[in-house]
């Protein structure tokens, strides 16, 4: 399953069930750059446990204002619309594994 891309319109309800990953990113960021492809790897292993999305905070700034991101790239992982884990920067696909096999059931 592919990466979806949330907004401020959508984030609450792409995020409301489940366990999810949402990566804040911004075309011009270069840790952004390379930790899309490790998601993109992440989302196609784990599609049937995790959702994955990504938002542009360039476009949607009222999730991240909401959500205290001040750095990118920032991971959000919820479990059925609660916060569970903040990861700030870029993370190796064995460390995000590492991070969301606690929260798959």
């Amino acid at each position: 399953m592919a990466v979806l891309e949330t907004t401020d319109a959508t984030f609450e309800k792409d995020t409301a069930t489940g366990v999810t990953l949402t990566d804040f990113w911004a075309t011009w960021c270069g840790p952004c750059r390379m930790q899309s492809p490790v998601i993109d790897a992440l989302s196609e292993e784990l599609s049937d446990k995790v959702t994955f999305n990504k938002m542009d905070v360039d476009a949607n700034q009222a999730t991240p204002q909401e959500f205290g991101i001040m750095s990118i790239p920032t991971l959000l992982i919820k479990k059925d619309g609660e916060v569970v884990e903040t990861i700030i920067g870029y993370h190796s696909k064995e460390q995000l594994t590492q991070v969301l096999d606690q929260y798959i059931d």
